[in-house]
């Protein structure tokens, strides 16, 4: 008879993953990141435990896009005031806060309950190709 195991808080092992989005698709390199967040690459994923790595992204700003998604794409969010809905192009979001555009792509693609919140604070976006995050010395990983 087979048992199933499932991960304890404490078991969990985790490490740190270095991600270089300079020319690779927003889409494709959001759902590697969620994936690692979540930890469903490890043989001992749990779905309702955090057993995901720490992620680190650099050259966000240089992330592609296809088709005509900058000018096209639009990101809302609502204000809180009666007719307060605003919008802003992927091509603006880029030259305004271009990690922004990664968190929401993963955010997006993360569970819709309470370990989302969880997930992305283990998530390091960077516009550039400089990290602070040396001396917890990253494995760079090829998407």
């Amino acid at each position: 008879m087979q048992k199933t195991t499932l991960t304890k808080k404490e078991e969990v092992t985790r490490n740190w993953v270095l991600i270089d989005l300079a020319n690779k698709e927003l889409g494709r390199a959001a759902t590697r990141i969620a994936n690692l967040l979540r930890g469903k690459h490890k043989v001992t994923y749990t779905p309702h435990q955090d057993t995901g790595d720490f992620v680190i992204a650099i050259n966000a700003a240089s992330v592609k896009l296809t088709g005509n998604k900058e000018k096209d794409k639009v990101y809302y969010h609502h204000t809180g005031y009666i007719g307060g809905i605003k919008g802003i192009t992927a091509g603006e979001l880029r030259r305004k806060n271009p990690a922004k555009m990664i968190e929401k792509a993963v955010s997006g693609m993360l569970p819709h309950n309470k370990t989302r919140k969880h997930l992305l604070k283990k998530l390091h976006v960077y516009a550039g190709s400089e990290h602070p995050h040396l001396a917890q010395q990253p494995k760079p990983l090829e998407i």
